[in-house]
């Protein structure tokens, strides 16, 4: 049986879907049987962000209610073990039938080793649909205090609903910023409430991967790549230290 893992932010911005991509790639070049579904109906871009743009691409909601098998979501062309499902462009998240969406949900962990859902920023519909079954989740955050303040709140509503494991990623870090706000790590940790699962560096490889159509492992191993790598394997029990920045 596979795990459910829902990716958050409490506001845009936050490299979320970047991230996310660069984990779920690192996952199946681990050997894992990954499935990603974007759940950012209306704004879908996870297809992007994998470099999967130009890829014909279900939507889960097809899926969902059985007019295509799970087994046609779309293989990514270079990453074996990766298959993806697109969010509907013309449907919202009030469409989807939470019990429909549970029951799919159930039936994608008993065929993979992970469900990855990118949940829309904030506490909307996309939120309450990537926490109804999800086994464990992760906060994206960046160092502002605007933004570990949304990620607080998200956490605290999260955890409301469901007392799940939730971890906390700080993304885009940046040693300047963090000197110039005299902050660290373990301040945004205080100030969200959550563990630290890890850190990845802004890095200008990020949208120059996406710009060239291929998953940001593709590029390059440094920088956010790597980050994304020693959170999929934390993911998978392993032990890893901390980037340096």
């Amino acid at each position: 049986m596979g795990q459910i893992l829902a990716v958050l932010s409490g506001k845009g911005g936050t490299g979320k879907t970047s991230l996310l991509a660069g984990i779920a790639t690192c996952l199946a070049m681990e050997s894992q049987q990954v499935l990603c579904i974007d759940l950012d109906m209306g704004l879908r871009n996870l297809d992007i962000a994998l470099g999967m743009a130009d890829e014909p691409i279900l939507p889960f909601t097809s899926v969902m209610r059985r007019e295509y098998p799970l087994s046609q979501a779309s293989q990514h062309p270079t990453v074996e073990n990766l298959r993806v499902l697109t969010a509907p462009v013309t449907e919202s998240a009030a469409d989807v039938d939470p019990v429909e969406f549970s029951m799919f949900l159930l039936a994608a962990k008993k065929q993979y080793d992970w469900v990855l859902l990118d949940a829309p920023a904030g506490l909307g519909g996309g939120f309450e649909l990537a926490q109804i079954c999800a086994d464990q989740a992760i906060l994206v955050a960046l160092a502002d205090p605007a933004s570990c303040r949304d990620a607080a709140v998200t956490a605290d509503r999260l955890l409301q609903k469901r007392q799940i494991p939730l971890h906390l990623v700080v993304n885009r870090v940046n040693r300047r910023l963090f000197a110039a706000m005299k902050s660290t790590i373990d301040d945004i940790m205080d100030s969200v409430g959550l563990q630290l699962l890890g850190i990845v560096p802004e890095d200008t490889d990020v949208p120059l991967a996406a710009a060239e159509g291929k998953p940001l492992v593709q590029r390059t191993y440094r920088g956010a790549a790597l980050g994304c790598l020693h959170i999929a394997r934390r993911l998978l029990g392993q032990h890893v230290a901390l980037m340096k920045l």
